[in-house]
């Protein structure tokens, strides 16, 4: 049975905003599950569907087994959820609101003082956690968060973002606990991200997400490999306009798969990119377009984004307002 399992899960809101528009997924035990796309695509809406916060439209899923709608007070003692926005109390110390989230989890009084000073030493807050929260900094905020959602030992977290505005030192910091949990614990992790590094990094499966559909999964290898080449980036002057003069100049080179301008470059995806170079600037340089610059580069995740949607993870469309529940 998976850990989580969903079919033509979907979420509609009105007047025609199809938030989450028929996902499938089953996620295996003691995975660290990546769902990768950018503001707008969905990845909240299917969190708060899987966490029971929000029912869906039409489909159905189950976590550990459970029906997210008929049995959801079931799913969400089995559950840990760390959301963007963490709802941390800050006039309480960090070791007071790890005791007060056991209790209200019903962990034995026993385990209680155990179970927090082990995840305090996991997140590295033991010498801060006798300390008012509204001390801490933003990434204390999240290990704390993170710490609150696995205080009664959940074999299902759901992380929304976990490392949304930290600096690259407080997402290593995250990523380090996250892979050490999943290896200690066994805990099956289902992390939504906007980065392509951190889904890189942290998951052994991802989907990625646009408009509330999936359009390609796999692991972060598998789906970089699909591409089958190298990636050219040419970045010219004069913006949108010139970058597709760009592509046309270049669409009949051979051995390229794909040509794509996006905003002021052209991407060429190509065999022996080094090779095509020379190629390349000789043919915009017919054409009277200027070469700003040359990137070579093996394929990325958002690579792969941009082949499947047209457009950069981190240039998506503008995102769906957040009154109708998506991020």
């Amino acid at each position: 049975m998976p850990a989580i399992l969903a079919e033509a899960l979907a979420r509609h809101f009105p007047p025609d905003i199809r938030a989450v528009d028929g996902i499938d997924l089953s996620v295996p035990e003691g995975e660290i599950f990546g769902f990768l796309g950018p503001n707008g695509s969905g990845k909240t809406t299917t969190v708060r569907m899987l966490t029971t916060l929000l029912r869906p439209t039409s489909g159905r899923a189950e976590v550990g087994g459970l029906d997210v709608a008929r049995q959801a007070a079931k799913v969400r003692r089995q559950i840990g959820v760390a959301l963007q926005e963490a709802g941390l109390d800050e006039i309480a110390t960090g070791r007071e609101l790890l005791h007060l989230q056991a209790r209200l989890y019903g962990v034995e009084s026993m385990r209680i003082r155990n179970r927090v000073d082990y995840l305090l030493k996991i997140v590295d807050l033991e010498e801060a956690a006798d300390r008012w929260v509204k001390t801490y900094s933003g990434g204390m905020k999240r290990r704390l968060d993170l710490a609150a959602a696995l205080v009664h030992q959940p074999k299902i977290v759901f992380l929304d973002e976990p490392t949304t505005g930290l600096d690259p030192i407080g997402r290593e910091v995250i990523w380090r606990y996250v892979k050490r949990l999943n290896a200690e614990e066994g805990v099956t992790v289902f992390l939504t991200t906007q980065y392509m590094e951190e889904a890189d990094r942290l998951a052994g499966d991802v989907a990625i997400v646009d408009h509330g559909r999936i359009v390609a999964r796999g692991s972060p290898e598998e789906l970089k490999a699909s591409i089958g080449t190298d990636v050219v980036t040419v970045r010219v002057p004069g913006g949108a306009e010139e970058a597709a003069r760009a592509e046309d100049a270049l669409r009949q080179m051979d051995g390229a798969s794909d040509i794509r301008s996006v905003e002021d470059s052209v991407v060429i995806y190509i065999r022996e990119g080094s090779t095509a170079i020379p190629d390349i600037v000789l043919r915009l340089s017919d054409a009277s377009i200027t070469v700003r610059e040359v990137r070579l580069a093996r394929p990325t995740l958002d690579d792969v984004f941009l082949q499947k949607t047209g457009h950069h993870i981190e240039s998506g469309e503008a995102p769906v307002p957040e009154s109708a529940g998506t991020r």
